[in-house]
């Protein structure tokens, strides 16, 4: 079996910020709309210079040290073994965290870290999916001087390939039956979505517009079949909001370098209140009317039909661009052939996606998912130590979520207990005896999919 190098897949999946726009490469027509979008983004929104001017970017920028949030419903238990654990989600192998601001002895928290905090783990809480109340901690990290100063970051949607790739490595877990009924789910959901997807190949190659109002209730209705579409469409949704918002706390967010993050979280846990302690995109499907009436209610300054036709040119993009493979482009989908090895030079994105989603599930294999993920986490912890990433964080949007890599050979952290104080900043109470070990947690037991027997740490 021919595998790729794994290498070249972690490099592809992460996304390089430099201060000159995206290249485009020769007749790569697709580079050239991706590069159209980069400078719409930053030139033609009211919040678009934060996507390369930002308080996120300028602390990986920076100097010796770097001061995050941490925030976690298990205490109790991380202190008694004394270590930390990373977690796997859109930082894949890393310590979920956000920004801190040193102010003398305390620290402000980036809106997204002070939301998290006050608001997403107290209802995880209240929802009865954590044991505890939300407990801060401060982890400062130092940076050695071998420690890459550049701004590069994962972008989890781009991991489809990567899912394939350690899929073909490690299928044999499964029974040849099992491995069958496998192949047979995905490809069952992949024909029952192509007219979707070649809706999606329509709109953004043969730019041929239609109905953006219907096109993202056709979306919505296909999450049933590719739940991968419901985090596409979340970052999609998010990416506008943070984008386009000019309310008080936006203005005030953008004034400290900073995405609002909480419009679009307001939005998330309004519309499916379930999702806190259970953080599952998958479930994100609302459909047009249903967005607008949320908005008009959270944030009524959004212009909805330019939020919707933003979003179906957004979402064909992304669709076309993570999910399927070039030579889908020109194919007529009519005429391929249902089988799972016909398939991947169409669309191996999105079945590495699919795979990776159904193993939560199927049959067996949850017993063998930590090990699927690990396996990942293994390989981007390589990536990283190479590029001497010590920071990295989410590249679907430059929101604040940023990681501590648990595997650097030089990293050296200390972890505080940290208390609110009446004016909203954190102060550090405690120090803790507790070190960051590179292995990772059992999302079953992770905040934002856990039962409230078993949380120890915090993770999306």
């Amino acid at each position: 079996m021919d595998f790729p190098d794994s290498y070249q897949l972690w490099a592809d999946s992460h996304v390089f910020y430099q201060p000159t726009p995206r290249r485009v490469g020769d007749g790569d027509f697709m580079a050239a709309k991706l590069a159209a979008w980069d400078h719409r983004m930053i030139h033609d929104t009211p919040n678009g210079v934060l996507l390369t001017c930002n308080s996120l970017f300028d602390l990986l920028r920076s100097g010796q040290r770097a001061s995050l949030l941490h925030v976690t419903h298990a205490l109790d238990q991380i202190t008694d073994r004394g270590v930390l654990y990373p977690s796997g989600g859109c930082l894949v192998g890393s310590v979920y965290c956000t920004p801190l601001i040193g102010d003398g002895d305390v620290y402000r928290m980036h809106n997204l870290g002070s939301y998290i905090l006050t608001r997403e783990a107290v209802l995880a809480a209240d929802s009865g999916h954590a044991f505890s109340r939300p407990v801060p901690l401060i982890i400062e990290v130092e940076l050695p001087r071998s420690a890459y100063r550049g701004v590069v970051g994962v972008d989890y949607l781009r991991l489809g390939e990567i899912h394939l790739h350690i899929y073909q490595h490690l299928e044999y877990l499964l029974a040849r039956d099992e491995r069958h009924r496998l192949r047979d789910t995905i490809v069952g959901r992949v024909r029952n979505a192509m007219p979707f997807l070649g809706a999606c190949v329509t709109r953004c190659v043969q730019e041929v517009a239609t109905d953006a109002s219907l096109f993202l209730d056709w979306l919505s209705d296909t999450v049933d079949h590719l739940p991968i579409l419901g985090y596409l469409y979340f970052e999609a949704l998010s990416e506008y909001l943070m984008l386009h918002s000019t309310g008080p706390r936006t203005a005030h967010a953008k004034a400290s370098g900073e995405f609002d993050n909480w419009l679009y979280k307001e939005l998330l846990f309004d519309t499916f209140p379930g999702m806190a302690g259970k953080f599952d995109l998958a479930r994100f499907q609302p459909t047009t009317a249903g967005l607008a009436a949320k908005l008009a209610k959270i944030e009524p300054s959004i212009d909805v039909a330019h939020l919707t036709a933003y979003l179906a040119d957004r979402l064909a993009l992304l669709v076309c661009t993570r999910l399927l493979s070039p030579a889908m482009y020109t194919a007529d989908w009519t005429r391929l052939r249902w089988e799972f090895d016909e398939l991947r030079p169409y669309v191996s994105p999105l079945l590495g996606h699919l795979i990776h989603r159904e193993l939560r599930t199927f049959g067996r294999y949850p017993d063998f998912y930590f090990y699927f993920d690990q396996y990942k986490a293994l390989q981007v912890w390589n990536y990283w130590n190479h590029m001497d990433i010590v920071l990295p964080f989410n590249a679907t949007m430059p929101k604040g979520e940023i990681g501590v890599n648990p595997a650097y050979p030089a990293l050296r952290t200390t972890v505080h207990r940290a208390e609110i104080t009446t004016d909203g900043t954190l102060a550090p109470v405690e120090r803790l005896d507790v070190t960051i070990a590179p292995r990772l947690i059992d999302l079953r037991y992770t905040l934002m999919r856990a039962r409230p027997d078993t949380a120890l740490t915090v993770t999306r």
